[in-house]
């Protein structure tokens, strides 16, 4: 995978874990919460990896 589409990817995953975590916390649903939370996490790690990558190709033109 890219790193672009890696860093699409995880800012998607993201959105997608803040709107189950709100969710959960509308309809008083802790594991949905909690599931919301771990998915916004994943997806910080994997924009932070695409970043990385990006850097990573900078430096070895």
């Amino acid at each position: 995978m890219g790193d672009r589409t890696q860093r699409t990817k995880g800012k998607a995953q993201e959105l997608k874990g803040k709107a189950k975590s709100t969710a959960g916390y509308e309809t008083r649903r802790p594991s949905t919460e909690a599931k919301g939370a771990a998915e916004t996490a994943k997806g910080k790690a994997n924009q932070a990896a695409g970043k990385a990558r990006s850097a990573v190709k900078k430096r070895t033109r």
